[in-house]
């Protein structure tokens, strides 16, 4: 297909790399088969609709939809706020919303259901993104987070699909991970019509991995904006009601297998000091929900689980919420929260926003270098928590049980900064609008983009 608005320079400029990059993704592809027939084996969520991974799927026959993109079940959480909006804005516009893991599908279909058209983002081989694109002819590509997928990135600028990566974030360390890769990452982010960065420090490095500072604005974490359900306080204390009044709970959310047993080690100084605390668990992979709650066992804890015990009952220690779409009422449950993903390298935390818009007071591991820039807000206010180890974990959780004071303290200080930094889906509709506005344009110059999001 020939080159859209880009011309033919930056088109063959950057045909050596993309070459490369789509040849390495070929032979990749029995790797990436292998790993996903692996990962079905503990969740078989993962082999259903695998021909959507390569663009196969039937033709939804919508006439240019709004395709919002988000990976995983967080990335959708954080997505929510701005596809509300663009469906309020939009009334009339059909919508797709592609993730990639099965926890993402089901999130959006609890969300959504048939009120948008849901399918995987197939590989970024040109044949599948063909296919996907052919299908679904999009209007708007809204991308959240960081995915930069050259094929897919260079195919829609072909086809004049405009790109808006909205909540962009960019770490140092991620930066520093692109090495090889990055005159091609330079090439596909310049061909996103806009990108709107977290924070300041994020707009600076997307700049430096190529975004063009002309398209290039700071508009917020849509993460504050998200909306706290209706009665999840009252939901939350019927809960506790079933493990017994009184009792102190933390809860240990979205951990790896190797945080595990440093959970475990952690509960077992809780409990020297408090007997009666229950660790609510919140493993991140429904994969290892099994295996969790029999860990817990192994350790001489007295556990339920959510889907084989409802709500629980008094007398356990550990209560593992096996099931999706339910942290947020697990928050709520809980004295304490530790937000997992922090305590091992390589992975960068999670979404510390969700108990912080609760007042719950929060831990974190060292490693929280995906939410640096909020976990940094966050300790500017003295209201989040720093742990190292199990040691620190367990001292951390004990000493806010024994001074709830404190520990309120810290959650209202969480949640006055949660309310403060809110504003970013309104900054984000106001981009859109203007990359709308200028692919609607004859020449195709993009409208201005309003002072209230620039960086």
């Amino acid at each position: 297909m020939p080159p859209g608005r880009g011309g033919w320079r930056a088109y063959t400029d950057a045909m050596p790399y993309r070459a490369l990059y789509t040849l390495a993704m070929y032979l990749l592809t029995p790797v990436i088969l292998y790993r996903l027939a692996v990962r079905g084996l503990r969740y078989r969520e993962y082999l259903a609709r695998w021909k959507e991974r390569f663009g196969f799927f039937p033709d939804p026959g919508l006439t240019q939809p709004i395709w919002v993109h988000a990976v995983s079940m967080g990335e959708v959480n954080a997505a929510a706020p701005l596809i509300d909006a663009l469906m309020r804005r939009h009334a009339g516009k059909p919508f797709v919303i592609t993730t990639v893991t099965p926890t993402g599908s089901m999130r959006v279909e609890k969300l959504y259901g048939g009120r948008v058209f849901h399918v995987y983002l197939p590989y970024d081989l040109p044949a599948s993104v063909r296919r996907f694109l052919d299908r679904v002819r999009p209007g708007l590509a809204v991308i959240m987070e960081t995915e930069i997928w050259p094929n897919l990135f260079f195919a829609c600028h072909d086809r004049q699909i405009p790109i808006v990566m909205a909540n962009a974030r960019l770490s140092e360390r991620s930066l520093r991970g692109y090495g090889p890769v990055r005159p091609l990452a330079r090439r596909a982010i310049r061909r996103a019509a806009h990108v709107a960065a977290q924070s300041q420090p994020d707009a600076e490095r997307l700049a430096r991995l190529g975004a063009n500072r002309h398209r290039l604005s700071v508009a917020g974490n849509t993460k504050y904006d998200m909306q706290v359900p209706a009665g999840l306080d009252v939901e939350g204390a019927r809960l506790r009601e079933s493990w017994g009044n009184g009792r102190p709970v933390w809860i240990a959310a979205s951990t790896h297998e190797g945080e595990e047993i440093a959970v475990l080690e952690a509960h077992a100084r809780v409990l020297r000091r408090f007997p009666d605390a229950l660790l609510l668990w919140s493993p991140r992979h429904p994969e290892r929900f099994r295996q969790v709650a029999q860990l817990c066992r192994q350790f001489g804890f007295e556990t339920a689980t959510r889907s084989d015990d409802g709500a629980g009952r008094p007398g356990i220690q550990c209560f593992v919420g096996d099931t999706l779409g339910e942290l947020l009422l697990f928050y709520a449950a809980a004295d304490v929260a530790f937000v997992a993903g922090s305590l091992q390298p390589n992975i960068g935390g999670h979404n510390v926003l969700e108990p912080a818009a609760l007042g719950k007071p929060v831990l974190v591991g060292p490693e929280m270098f995906n939410f640096e820039e909020v976990t940094a807000t966050l300790e500017a206010a003295d209201a989040i928590v720093r742990v190292h180890d199990a040691a620190t974990l367990g001292d951390a959780v004990t000493r806010l049980f024994a001074h709830p004071t404190e520990a309120r303290a810290i959650g209202g200080r969480a949640l006055r900064v949660f309310l403060s930094e809110g504003g970013a889906v309104d900054r984000v509709m106001a981009i859109i609008d203007a990359v709308l506005e200028g692919a609607t344009r004859p020449n195709g110059a993009a409208a201005p983009i309003p002072e209230a999001s620039r960086g």
